[in-house]
């Protein structure tokens, strides 16, 4: 019971960090955003991997071409193009275009791992995709030939071929203790980061409490505590039936929306409800039995195995 109320607080803080991140990003440009933000995850990230891991910190260097690799994959390019595509579009439609991203990892595995995917797989990621275009054309599908993609839906897309480019990276990586890899993951992606800041003028500070706030929550819940009850989640749940909790947060992006008195859209509203139904079937067989399921990869987890993604 402890691991599922754990699993469903760390997906209430990711759906936050859609929503709270729309309230940063017109404070903060995206760069200045993710620096602020994992500058200030880093030290609570180590701590917390030394008293908990207590890894050889040389030891884990050994693999900075993979933390490298995984850091500007996931944490920088990631980050960047999700709080770059909310300048464009709502939260809840950015989290409706990730819940994507499992089936989409389930296609690269198989093109990229030569994995095996089931008919059922298969068809779960057909009706996702079906889903995920009614959000992307506002409804109108047809319009998608004419009109094409918005800049902040092709921004969203970009961060969920970053996120898939990650989890791939994952499943190669040789095995490191997850809340150590995590704190290595960001502090090279701050020491990348820092000097292109300081080179473009130095980063933005919030100007208001709201943005501090904000600034605060992002720092705190999704950076360092969703991945914290994840990773004690893991070690009673396995990575593929945890993965399908990551569907909830599109369900919690839509919940805070709505109690923020934002509108819901019609096609929000039933490409969200097919872009679920698709993912849960492609994920079908985590609900029955315990090994990693093909697409069962986190923007959570950064250890091997991993969960599915939001």
């Amino acid at each position: 019971m402890i691991a599922v109320v754990s699993l469903v607080l760390a997906t209430a803080f990711w759906a936050g960090n859609n929503v709270v991140g729309v309230v940063a990003v017109r404070e903060l440009d995206p760069m200045s955003l993710v620096l602020l933000r994992w500058c200030l995850a880093l030290v609570p990230l180590v701590v917390i991997a030394q008293l908990v891991e207590r890894p050889d910190w040389r030891v884990l260097l050994r693999n900075w071409r993979w933390l490298l690799a995984q850091s500007v994959a996931g944490i920088l390019a990631y980050s960047l193009l999700l709080y770059s595509a909310l300048l464009h579009i709502d939260a809840l439609s950015a989290s409706l275009i990730n819940a994507f991203n499992p089936a989409l990892i389930s296609i690269a595995a198989v093109v990229i791992l030569r994995q095996k995917l089931s008919r059922t797989a298969a068809i779960g990621i057909l009706v996702a995709l079906i889903g995920v275009l009614i959000v992307l054309s506002r409804g109108s599908v047809l319009s998608l030939f004419t009109g094409g993609f918005g800049v902040g839906d092709v921004l969203m897309i970009g961060a969920i071929l970053a996120w898939t480019a990650y989890t791939l990276l994952l499943r190669q990586a040789p095995r490191m203790p997850a809340i150590s890899a995590t704190a290595g993951q960001v502090a090279i992606a701050v020491v990348l980061l820092a000097p292109v800041s300081l080179i473009l003028g130095g980063p933005t500070f919030p100007q208001t409490d709201g943005g501090w706030w904000a600034l605060g929550f992002i720092a705190v819940f999704p950076s360092v505590l969703s991945y914290l009850l994840w990773g004690r989640a893991l070690t009673v749940i396995p990575p593929a039936r945890a993965g399908v909790f990551l569907n909830l947060i599109a369900v919690f992006t839509a919940i805070f929306v709505v109690i923020a008195g934002q509108p819901l859209t019609l096609a929000q509203a039933i490409g969200g409800l097919i872009v679920l139904g698709g993912v849960a079937l492609a994920n079908s067989a985590a609900f029955r039995r315990a090994p990693v399921v093909v697409g069962t990869a986190s923007p959570v987890s950064r250890t091997i195995p991993t969960p599915t993604d939001p």
